[in-house]
């Protein structure tokens, strides 16, 4: 159960495209002046260093944010979406190297303004403390509220925040395939709390009926809550495809994740133009085959 460690995969193709998503949320979201309460299920360790031995190991940034920067140093020009997301990024580092990454917690603590809150549930005992000696650095005093709690169980009773304006983050390692119906449920609940909140469910591509069946069931749940919602995923490989790269037993290493999705419910309304710009460059920029891809779709538009 608690064997995943996000630390391994900090900085991935995954990551860039969901914080590329996150950030261009929130910025939307801010320009209101009425506090915002940011609302993170899964929250991991907050702040992961791409030096250190868990993402060495993993080398997963290389193929993520790492490749990401490289092309850009060639003179390619990002869109505006993407653009932003790399500002942010470079916010945590200094001299132009990217040794820092920050997760969803610290990406959010960067934006928010002082009348903003941040709740984070995270379960991993490990990751809760380093997530708790990360936060701690912030001095964020009550802004901050950090819990060591199960994310589907602890979240919801929180809806609706005092300000009934919140961004639902929602993001488990589905490491456990019974994590996709209990991320369903979970906007089942929230929904009905609280039909008005910002949802937004990050979920792997993979061959698993469970991971097909989550988007649908989120449709369907806005679809009868009468919201607006948007559905984009991003794929860089093929998932067929094997690296020639062994591994320290010497097996051939799989391919390991090849796609994501991000699934929201009450988009903000100019996020699918925005991502209809950002999804072109991060396929062919984050592509590793000929089976780089991407897919957008929403409610409306």
């Amino acid at each position: 159960m608690f064997s995943y460690r996000h630390a391994f995969h900090a900085g991935n193709h995954a990551d860039v495209f969901k914080h590329t998503v996150l950030i261009a949320v929130l910025d939307h979201l801010l320009q209101k002046q009425t506090a915002l309460t940011v609302l993170d299920t899964h929250a991991g360790a907050g702040l992961y260093r791409l030096d250190g031995d868990f993402a060495s190991t993993s080398g997963e940034a290389a193929e993520g944010v790492l490749r990401l920067l490289n092309v850009l140093k060639g003179g390619a020009e990002p869109v505006p979406a993407i653009a932003r997301y790399l500002e942010v990024l470079r916010a945590f580092n200094s001299k132009g190297r990217v040794r820092v990454y920050p997760g969803s917690p610290f990406i959010a603590h960067h934006l928010l303004r002082a009348q903003d809150r941040i709740k984070l549930c995270e379960l991993h005992p490990t990751d809760w403390r380093a997530l708790n000696a990360n936060i701690e650095q912030l001095e964020a005093g009550r802004r901050i509220a950090v819990s060591c709690e199960d994310g589907f169980a602890c979240a919801a009773p929180l809806l609706p925040p005092p300000s009934r304006r919140a961004l639902v983050l929602c993001d488990p390692s589905y490491e456990i395939k019974t994590d996709y119906a209990r991320t369903g449920a979970f906007i089942a609940q929230a929904l009905a709390r609280f039909a008005t909140g910002v949802y937004m469910v990050w979920y792997p591509v993979i061959a698993r009926p469970e991971a097909h069946a989550l988007p649908r069931r989120l449709r369907t749940l806005a679809t009868q809550a009468g919201k607006p919602w948007l559905h984009a995923t991003l794929t860089v490989k093929s998932s067929k495809q094997r690296s020639p790269a062994l591994d320290p037993s010497g097996a051939e290493r799989r391919p390991g994740l090849t796609a994501s999705g991000v699934f929201i419910i009450n988009p903000p309304y100019i996020l699918r133009e925005q991502m209809a710009a950002a999804l072109p460059q991060l396929t062919h920029w984050l592509g590793q085959d000929r089976h780089a891809a991407f897919s957008l779709e929403s409610s409306v538009g």
